[in-house]
């Protein structure tokens, strides 16, 4: 299993930018994914993450102006960023729950992977 996030660049402050993170390879689905980001000299933080008949839920900062959501179906998780401001800059990473096998009674078996990040740059 591999994830490929695209989507970061440059972009002023207002801006958005649409963060995508597909999962290939052995996978029947994707059951959760989340993102993080790390700003220079900070730790990684996590920003938002949806899962399977759960809420999203997103880190305070960014309520309001980010909205995550998963297609099954693509085997994607995206991050739509409205409203950007400088202190979103970072490299984003994203991490999904791949289900990579369905038992005979159903019970989907997977792991957590992780994504390459994509560098996001807001300037003022």
């Amino acid at each position: 299993v591999q994830l490929q996030a695209s989507g970061g660049g440059l972009v002023q402050a207002g801006g958005s930018l649409r963060l995508s993170c597909v999962a290939s390879g052995s996978v029947f689905g994707v059951n959760a994914g989340s993102w993080y980001r790390q700003a220079p000299g900070k730790r990684r933080e996590l920003v938002a993450v949806t899962t399977s008949g759960g809420p999203t839920e997103y880190e305070d900062s960014v309520k309001g102006r980010f909205t995550i959501s998963r297609d099954n179906a693509k085997r994607t998780v995206y991050l739509q960023m409205d409203s950007l401001k400088p202190e979103d800059t970072g490299v984003y990473y994203c991490m999904l729950h791949v289900v990579e096998r369905i038992g005979d009674d159903g019970s989907k078996y997977g792991m957590d992977y992780w994504g390459k990040g994509t560098l996001v740059t807001v300037s003022s």
